[in-house]
């Protein structure tokens, strides 16, 4: 990395497509090797909260979420510091920059050992979803990689929370890290539509299969692959025992495995709402081409 070589990278959330936040020549080859657009922002990962203030501003509300929830799967988007080292490109322009220490040994490791912030998008081409394992995530952006880094099945397996922390408080991408549990620290989240472009993930047609996903399905079709979710013999259970956190760990797995076998659909059993149900619905809508 210090060569300018990008690193496959496991975290508890995905795994990442890592390289040096401070040199546009690296963020470009990241981008380059994900088919990304340039005006999606990447998130900046450390290795503790000392690193992270060298590249953002925190306030009261921040350094309170940054010391419950790190390390762990919470991004929050932060007013740049002076001289911060994170580049324009990696930024996408914005005088925000996303940060957060993740909390796999292996990815805390490397950031402690490099000694500087690393961008480290979901390891897979723009719009496709996340590779939450080895295999996965080689079969994706391996050829770009100079190394690959095997740290097994992601614990979490959706991407991070992000909160922004610049007026309001506003929750920009729900993750496994609440809505309940944030607001419980530093009170009511605003919505994510005035801050919206200063997070990653959030392309209407993200997170997508080939095959056209439908939601909310109780009876698949002939031809299509189902991602069940309840009791039931199915190929594909994201949880038979309807647990969310189960079925968050499986999402992107399954969307890949399905897809794999060519259906004429990709049909999905309800998921509820509440708690982490949040989070899996955003990334189904996202897969389904239906937010914004």
């Amino acid at each position: 990395m210090r060569a300018g070589g990008l690193v496959i990278l496991p975290t508890e959330t995905v795994y990442g497509l890592a390289g040096d936040a401070s040199d546009p020549a690296v963020v470009a080859a990241i981008f380059e090797a994900k088919g990304r657009p340039r005006f999606n922002p990447l998130i900046s990962h450390v290795a503790d909260l000392a690193a992270a203030e060298k590249i953002a501003i925190f306030d009261d509300r921040a350094r309170k979420l940054a010391e419950r929830f790190w390390p762990g799967p919470l991004t929050l988007v932060l007013p740049i510091a002076p001289d911060t080292p994170v580049c324009d490109l990696a930024r996408a322009g914005l005088d925000t920059v996303a940060v957060r220490v993740p909390g796999h040994p292996m990815a805390h490791a490397l950031l402690a050992r490099f000694g500087g912030p690393v961008v480290a998008p979901s390891a897979n081409r723009s719009g496709r979803p996340s590779p939450t394992n080895f295999a996965d995530a080689v079969e994706e952006t391996g050829v770009s990689a100079a190394a690959a880094l095997d740290g097994g099945p992601c614990e979490v397996g959706l991407e991070s929370t992000v909160v922004a922390l610049l007026d309001e408080a506003r929750l920009l991408r729900p993750g496994s890290v609440t809505r309940a549990e944030i607001e419980a620290l530093i009170g009511p989240l605003a919505e994510a539509e005035a801050d919206a472009k200063r997070s990653p993930g959030r392309l209407a047609r993200h997170y997508s299969p080939k095959a056209p996903v439908r939601l909310n399905v109780e009876t698949p079709e002939p031809g299509e692959a189902y991602l069940a979710f309840g009791p039931g013999d199915h190929r594909w259970n994201l949880s038979p025992s309807s647990d969310l956190r189960e079925a968050a760990a499986r999402l992107f797995a399954y969307l890949r495995d399905a897809d794999r076998t060519d259906p004429i659909a990709i049909a999905v059993a309800p998921i509820p709402g509440h708690g982490l149900g949040e989070a899996i619905n955003d990334r189904l809508k996202r897969a389904a081409g239906f937010v914004g």
